[in-house]
C-alpha cells in the first residue's frame, strides 16, 4: 500500500509535468509532427497510438521505446510517453533513459530548462519510490541546470524545494518554497502547499495527498489544503456500480456517526450521465459534498490512479495519505485514530492563541 501511495504522487506529479509542458497529444495531433521519422520506428509508433486508442495501456511503453529506440533516441513523443509511462508502471531505467535524451536534444534556453526539469521530477519520483537519498541529489543536480537556463521557472524552484526537503536541507527548502509562493498569484493550490511547508517543512518530505479544487453539485468550492485541519475521506464511486450501492449505507452510517467530528467525506462520481447521477444523490440522500467527475478518465479519477470502485482513500489533519482501499473497507477504526489527532492539533493551536 505505500508503494501504491507513493506511485500516485508520482504519477499526479509527472501528468503536471508533462500537461504544463506540452498540450495533450491525443487531442491536438500534435504526436504526428513531433514522432519518429524512421520507418520501423513509425510502425512501432503508430502501433503505440493505437494501443491508447484502445486504452490498452500496458503495453504501450514497450511499443514507445521501441520506437525511440529505432529512431536514434530521437523521438521527442516517444520519449514524453516513456516518461510517463515509465514513471506509472515503475520502469525508471526507460524513464531516465528518455529524460536524459530529451536533456540531449534541447536547444535553447527554455528547452533545456524544461528538460531538465523533466529530468529532475523523474528522479525525484524515482527517489521517492526507492528512498534512496543519492537520487534525490541527482535531480537537484538538474533543477540547478533548469535554473541556470531559466531561472525565472516557478514549478523548478517548487520542485527543488521538495528534493532539498528530502534532502533534509531544510532552511533553503523553505527559501525555495518562499521565492516560489512570492511568484505565484494566491489562488494557485501549489503555492499554498508551499505556505504550508514554509510553516512546516517536514510536511514536504510526507506522503501528501496530491493538491486539487473542485466545485461540488451544490455550487461549494473545495480544495485539499482548505482542509487543513480535518480528516478526509476522499470517496471513488458511481451509480452503475454494484458494490458502490451496496457500500452506501455503510458510507451513510459513517457520515452520520461522526457529524460534528473534523471529518468531511468527499464523494467522486464515475458517472457520465449527470441528471441520473443527481437523482440517485437526492434519493438517497447522500448529503455530504459530492462532486461529479465522469469517469475514469476525469481528472480527479487519473491525479489519484483509480482503476476500480468502490476506492477510497484516507487523508490526515495534515493532509497525508494515511490508508486507501478498494471495496467496501471497515474504516471507523482508522477514522478514530485520525479524528483524535485531529482534535489534538485543534486544541494545540487553540491554547496559542
Amino acid at each position: 500500500m505505500r508503494i501504491a501511495v507513493t506511485l500516485l504522487a508520482a504519477t499526479f506529479v509527472l501528468t503536471l509535468v508533462i500537461s504544463r509542458v506540452t498540450t495533450a497529444q491525443e487531442k491536438t495531433g500534435q504526436e504526428k509532427t513531433e514522432g519518429p521519422t524512421a520507418e520501423k520506428a513509425r510502425k512501432h509508433y503508430e502501433k503505440a497510438l493505437q494501443l491508447l486508442h484502445e486504452h490498452k495501456t500496458e503495453w504501450v511503453l514497450d511499443e514507445f521505446k521501441k520506437a525511440d529506440k529505432e529512431d536514434g533516441g530521437h523521438c521527442l513523443a516517444c520519449q514524453k510517453q516513456m516518461i510517463k509511462f515509465g514513471s506509472e508502471y515503475g520502469d525508471w531505467k526507460a524513464a531516465e533513459l528518455a529524460a536524459d535524451e530529451m536533456v540531449a536534444e534541447a536547444q535553447g534556453g527554455r528547452d533545456t530548462a524544461v528538460a531538465h526539469y523533466q529530468f529532475a521530477v523523474v528522479l525525484m519520483n524515482e527517489g521517492l519510490q526507492k528512498q534512496k537519498k543519492e537520487l534525490f541529489g541527482r535531480s537537484h543536480d538538474e533543477i540547478t541546470k533548469a535554473l541556470a537556463a531559466a531561472a525565472n521557472f516557478p514549478d523548478a524552484i517548487y520542485v527543488d524545494g521538495r528534493v532539498l526537503a528530502q534532502l533534509q536541507r531544510d532552511d533553503e527548502a523553505k527559501e525555495r518554497f518562499e521565492q516560489y509562493a512570492k511568484m505565484k498569484t494566491v489562488d494557485d493550490v501549489n503555492r499554498r502547499r508551499a505556505l504550508r511547508y514554509i510553516e512546516r517543512v517536514e510536511l514536504a518530505r510526507a506522503r501528501m495527498v496530491p493538491p486539487f479544487s473542485i466545485t461540488t453539485v451544490d455550487g461549494r468550492q473545495i480544495s485539499m489544503d482548505d482542509l487543513q485541519g480535518k480528516v478526509v475521506l476522499l470517496d471513488f464511486w458511481a451509480t452503475w456500480c454494484g458494490p458502490c450501492r451496496e457500500a452506501l449505507p455503510h458510507l451513510r452510517e459513517v457520515a452520520k456517526k461522526f457529524q460534528g467530528e473534523p471529518l468531511v467525506i468527499v464523494s467522486v462520481s464515475l458517472d457520465s450521465d449527470e441528471q441520473k447521477w443527481k437523482e440517485f444523490i437526492t434519493k438517497n440522500e447522500m448529503t455530504w459534498p459530492q462532486y461529479r467527475d465522469g469517469s475514469f478518465e476525469g481528472h480527479l479519477a487519473k491525479t489519484f490512479s483509480v482503476n476500480a470502485i468502490p476506492h477510497t482513500f484516507t487523508i490526515d489533519a495534515d493532509g497525508v495519505l494515511q490508508d486507501e482501499h478498494i471495496g467496501d473497507a471497515s474504516i471507523e477504526g482508522k477514522l478514530k485514530k485520525l479524528l483524535a489527532r485531529a482534535r489534538e492539533l485543534k486544541s494545540a493551536e487553540n491554547s496559542l492563541k
